[in-house]
């Protein structure tokens, strides 16, 4: 696999018409619930490879934590947590690594398989694709909400479910319908994700920002100032690829803003689209029209 592409996960070829997928993932928590975190971390580390169009098999934890400061009790709840999500996306969990640390943080390395036939890249989007995206936006700014005591409970625990959400039934669409490509939308955000897709298959994409797109409150707490580091660390990096248009500041500010277990971002060939979008809805995935795919222009995305 081409590095310079900046591809979800490194692949590897074996075999007659089979590759591996090799990805590791682990960060400091953003809830509060041991357990909780520890799901989130799990599907986020197995999101890599379905955004390869793979299935994970196996993984190893990753675990750095203030023995002094974290109660036993809560490294096992961690554990279990992402024990019982790697269940649910069928990975055998081998073993793992554990080192002190002053700041907790956890995650996996995973492996998965693919046929080459069916291995999604973020470098074959084509002019006239149209774009799809697999899970509301926002999951940063409201994670800076809660750390700062602005969330309300209802709103915490959507947050943490669509975290804990594993991307394996938009990723088995997106293979069984003939999605052209995948990368899945974590910490560069939506407009740095799409950026690098752009930039690695050599075209642009035209984006036309919706309301529905972000999870309740998202841009009022934009607007109130709610942004987490990674989102001006994220616009300042890509805002020369992104020519920002005519969209209001809340919005434009909340494209950037980095997702911890995002959805995934789908270019789909046109015949294919009403299909594709047919079927995941039919699996209970929520999903949007964000955009289409254009021959590359001066910028890499443009909001319409």
């Amino acid at each position: 696999m081409d590095y310079t592409t900046l591809d979800d996960a490194g692949v590897f070829l074996h075999g007659k018409g089979e590759a591996l997928i090799q990805t590791a993932d682990f960060f400091a928590p953003m809830v509060d619930d041991p357990y909780d975190f520890g799901q989130i971390a799990a599907a986020n580390a197995v999101s890599d490879v379905y955004a390869m169009g793979g299935e994970p098999l196996t993984a190893l934890a990753l675990l750095c934590f203030p023995e002094e400061r974290l109660p036993a009790e809560a490294v096992r709840e961690i554990l279990r947590g992402g024990q019982d999500k790697m269940t649910e996306a069928g990975v055998s969990i081998l073993g793992g690594h554990s080192v002190r640390d002053p700041e907790l943080k956890f995650g996996y390395s995973v492996t998965g398989v693919v046929q080459r036939r069916r291995l999604l890249t973020n470098a074959a989007a084509r002019a006239g694709d149209r774009l799809l995206l697999t899970k509301p936006l926002g999951t940063g700014i409201l994670a800076t909400a809660l750390k700062h005591g602005r969330l309300e409970p209802r709103l915490t625990a959507r947050m943490t479910r669509q975290m804990a959400g594993l991307n394996r039934r938009a990723a088995e669409v997106a293979v069984e319908f003939g999605a052209r490509a995948a990368t899945d939308v974590t910490g560069f955000g939506l407009l740095g994700h799409a950026s690098q897709m752009a930039d690695a298959s050599g075209v642009s994409m035209r984006l036309t920002p919706s309301k529905s797109w972000f999870l309740p409150r998202v841009l009022e707490l934009a607007t109130a100032g709610e942004l987490a580091a990674g989102l001006k660390k994220n616009r300042d990096f890509f805002r020369a690829r992104v020519e920002e248009g005519a969209a209001v500041e809340a919005v434009r500010l909340a494209l950037y803003d980095p997702q911890t277990s995002g959805g995934l971002l789908l270019s789909v060939p046109k015949r294919r689209y009403s299909g594709l979008m047919a079927a995941l809805k039919r699996r209970r995935v929520w999903v949007a029209e964000v955009g289409e795919v254009v021959r590359r222009c001066e910028h890499a995305i443009e909001l319409i």
